[in-house]
């Protein structure tokens, strides 16, 4: 059964003044009346129901780490009057500046040719390649994000929310034989002064023996600084055998004979 399919006999079904939702046992949306929160985490989309449903208990919080991020490393503010101070960091500055202007007009008048247009859309390149490329500095690092799950020993429950000049009401109900929840809210209450429950990954920032220890086991993954595409023990006879490979003339054969045979003893 497509999801599709299945939103729109779920929400014949249900249709009306009500916020209907279906969702799994880590609390993300599989079927809902608007299409683009099929996915998201339900946290996400009503921080003020998902909020109750943990301090409930019907959800539980539990973290989870990723030991293989990659996390920006941390930034080094400097004072903007600090090249003021050192002429040779002045100096230093305007030759870079110069160089990147310099080599922006060869790309307007050498490769990219001097047509009008070319000589933008080279130095649009140059320019979204270089702040790319600063972007991408990137260090391994260890992350801990929270996961939510259902607990089946409450199956089903209700409640009501105070949201300052309202009360949200809600009611969910498992699905029975399956991992779904049946989550129904009141959507005439604005509860948005609840803010959303969200899922992002955070640094795990450990102390100073425990990080030595990570730095020891764990280090910075970049690229070597030169290619060894040979190795002085490999023996390269050994290697690219597959180029002698010959075609056998009764495999070619054998497809010619199979087609003049009677239809009878291919049965």
């Amino acid at each position: 059964m497509k999801l599709e399919f299945l939103r729109r006999k779920f929400w014949a079904a249900t249709r009306q003044d009500l916020d209907c939702f279906v969702v799994d046992n880590n609390g993300f949306i599989l079927v809902s009346e608007r299409a683009h929160e099929t996915g998201r985490f339900l946290g996400e989309v009503d921080g003020a129901v998902m909020t109750q449903l943990v301090g409930m208990g019907v959800f539980t919080q539990v973290t989870m780490y990723d030991y293989q991020a990659m996390c920006k490393p941390p930034g080094h503010h400097h004072s903007a009057a600090q090249p003021l101070i050192s002429p040779i960091s002045a100096f230093l500055t305007a030759t870079r500046w110069l160089l990147q202007e310099l080599l922006l007009l060869l790309l307007e008048w050498s490769a990219w040719g001097p047509r009008h247009g070319r000589g933008a859309e080279a130095k649009a390149v140059f320019h979204h390649s270089h702040k790319h490329k600063k972007q991408d500095m990137l260090q391994p690092c260890d992350t801990e994000y929270p996961v939510f799950v259902h607990q089946r020993a409450i199956q089903e429950t209700n409640g009501r929310i105070e949201c300052g000049a309202c009360q949200k009401t809600f009611a969910l109900q498992q699905i029975p034989s399956s991992n779904l929840l049946l989550l129904v809210t009141d959507p005439t209450c604005d509860c948005s002064i609840f803010p959303p429950v969200l899922q992002e990954p955070t640094e795990v920032k450990y102390n100073a023996s425990v990080k030595c220890d990570r730095m020891r086991s764990q280090k910075l993954r970049r690229r070597p600084d030169s290619c060894h595409a040979f190795h002085a023990e490999e023996n390269a006879q050994d290697c690219g055998g597959a180029s002698g490979t010959s075609a056998s003339l009764p495999l070619l054969l054998l497809p010619l004979c199979t087609w003049g045979l009677p239809p009878q003893l291919l049965r």
